[in-house]
């Protein structure tokens, strides 16, 4: 049965991991999981300190060159009678904590992300922050 955009975003809200599709201006598709924080229809994900081969994201260029942006978060299970799937539409911006203009918002989401993952708490993450500003909230339940 599809889920109402309130209680699809609560089903969201509850999941611990999504994937984030983004597309560069080439069209390519680029998917990565991510673990974020919701703040009404804001969605908000940071670059940690786990090792990555760049510090150069494709995601943070992808979203630079098309902002638009789709997140799943999804739940299977072998009782098939328990799946469901959530997907978040909505223009990313890239935010560092440099920029005045969004320096209160960058640490804003990382009081979020550290309120919800114990590893952030540990170890804060560096950023940038990707901020997603939810548009479109749909989702299917069995």
């Amino acid at each position: 049965m599809n889920l109402s955009p309130d209680r699809a975003r609560e089903r969201f809200a509850a999941a611990r991991v999504a994937r984030l599709a983004t597309a560069g201006a080439d069209g390519v598709p680029h998917l990565v999981p991510i673990v974020f924080a919701l703040d009404g229809d804001v969605l908000y994900s940071a670059v940690d300190a786990k090792p990555k081969r760049t510090a150069s994201l494709r995601r943070l260029a992808n979203v630079a060159a098309n902002p638009a942006v789709a997140v799943l978060a999804d739940h299977y299970d072998e009782d098939w009678s328990a799946l469901w799937w959530v997907r978040a539409d909505g223009r990313g911006r890239v935010l560092t904590r440099d920029d005045p203009a969004v320096a209160a918002e960058v640490e804003q989401a990382l009081h979020l992300l550290e309120g919800r993952y114990a590893q952030y708490r540990q170890a804060p993450p560096p950023g940038p922050v990707l901020r997603v500003t939810v548009t479109r909230w749909s989702g299917w339940s069995a």
